[in-house]
């Protein structure tokens, strides 16, 4: 395990490398990810318009116009930099036979692909997060948290988001060495991910399904950085936030490699 973890470690700066080259090797593509990305702009003009009537609200909180302007422009920068396509490449990768030479590799390949798509982030982070700030700055920074334990918590929130992201989409991608229609999964996911994350609207518009949607994995990937930008949080309800994430990267983690570890064995027993 630890020489395992070894070869990783020394592979890293050559993973991230490659992922650079391949974010710009395929720069029409990567554009096309980002603009499909943007779905909080869209629900921003939606929820301001409707708050500009008076401010809209959903139990005892209050949403008005700013609110939803720093709400939506959150999440599209929490999204930007949490999100990846790698259960796609998976499918393509199993379906076209190219993941025969990627298991010849003494890089794991949930490590090889984490770097490629972590290389990414800055590519991201150059096209979409300029503008939400600058929007964010000019029309709802007067909402932002400005507590230190929360914004001091906001790094280690992002990246437990992006590794339960990450891990739930591999497992999404690990599928593929059983089923033909793994994209059939995939957008399933994607239609759950965008009603229980908060991706389409602040989980309090949910009424009684935000209980649900609380203790879901898909509130950690996306509305617990939002919210840790967004509202004031007590130390109890901090905790809970940080351990939640903790406690769905670990089960997500450990259901992504189970699913490749069984994947892989029948792929080598079909003669993949």
């Amino acid at each position: 395990m630890r020489s395992g973890l070894s070869r990783v470690w020394a592979a890293l700066p050559t993973l991230l490398r490659i992922g650079v080259a391949e974010t710009v090797a395929y720069r029409a593509e990567f554009l096309v990810w980002i603009l499909t990305t943007t779905q909080p702009l869209i629900m921003l003009g939606l929820w301001t318009q409707v708050a500009r009537e008076a401010p809209f609200t959903a139990g005892a909180r209050s949403y008005s116009s700013a609110d939803f302007v720093a709400y939506f422009l959150a999440t599209l920068i929490v999204r930007q930099l949490t999100g990846n396509w790698v259960a796609w490449q998976m499918s393509e990768e199993v379906r076209s036979g190219a993941m025969a030479m990627r298991l010849l590799r003494p890089i794991h390949p949930f490590f090889a692909y984490a770097a490629s798509h972590a290389a990414a982030i800055p590519f991201r982070s150059v096209i979409a997060l300029p503008i939400a700030v600058v929007l964010l700055a000019s029309s709802g920074a007067s909402v932002l948290s400005t507590d230190p334990l929360q914004l001091a918590l906001l790094v280690p929130s992002l990246a437990l988001a992006w590794l339960i992201t990450f891990a739930f989409l591999f497992a999404i991608g690990a599928l593929a060495f059983f089923l033909t229609q793994t994209m059939a999964i995939a957008n399933l996911y994607f239609a759950l991910f965008s009603l229980f994350s908060g991706y389409l609207m602040p989980l309090d518009l949910l009424g009684p399904v935000a209980r649900l949607a609380a203790w879901l994995p898909f509130r950690f990937m996306l509305s617990a950085p939002v919210e840790l930008l967004t509202r004031a949080h007590d130390h109890a309800q901090l905790a809970a936030l940080l351990g939640g994430q903790l406690a769905w990267a670990a089960i997500m983690l450990t259901t992504a490699l189970v699913l490749w570890r069984a994947g892989v064995k029948r792929f080598e027993a079909v003669g993949g």
